[in-house]
């Protein structure tokens, strides 16, 4: 059974995780909303970051470079377009690759479920970010950082 895409359908531009994480939520936001804590832990394994905007607010900018292993630097800018505190946080990434971020935090007692989604300008913008940046493989390293991350705040 084949099935009829329509122009409204993007899970070909799209990424997608999800996690329940040992933490409670306002630990969770913290760590994504503050400078101090998420260069600790953003970005696949073996970058580092270096923050120089964090405006967590609507139209707020949020500038850092990610240093990678092999000694590139990787400037990225976004601009936040909602912040529900503690609930949702959306972004648009506006150098390099176009995408938009929505990330949401649902409390389950002293536990977070995340749910992670980016969705690329365009399927190509998204194949090349895949292929070239394995993209896929980083959100999911970067979901494994922050789980560590976490489990060291609580200790």
């Amino acid at each position: 059974m084949s099935r009829e895409k329509n122009n409204s359908d993007t899970a070909d531009r799209e990424l997608r995780i999800s996690r329940v994480l040992n933490a409670p939520i306002d630990l969770v936001w913290e760590v994504f909303t503050t400078p101090e804590h998420i260069k600790n832990w953003w970005g696949p394994n073996g970058f580092t970051n270096t923050i120089s905007t964090m405006d967590v607010k609507p139209e707020g900018l949020w500038e850092l470079v990610m240093h990678g292993p092999d000694g590139t630097d990787y400037k990225n800018k976004s601009v936040y377009k909602e912040i529900e505190k503690p609930t949702k946080i959306v972004f648009e990434h506006v150098s390099g690759p176009l995408f938009t971020a929505t990330i949401t935090f649902e409390a389950q007692g002293e536990k977070t479920l995340l749910n992670w989604h980016m969705l690329f300008e365009t399927k190509e913008q998204f194949e090349q970010v895949v292929k070239v940046f394995k993209a896929d493989e980083g959100l999911k390293q970067n979901i494994v950082k922050l789980e560590s991350y976490l489990t060291d705040q609580l200790k």
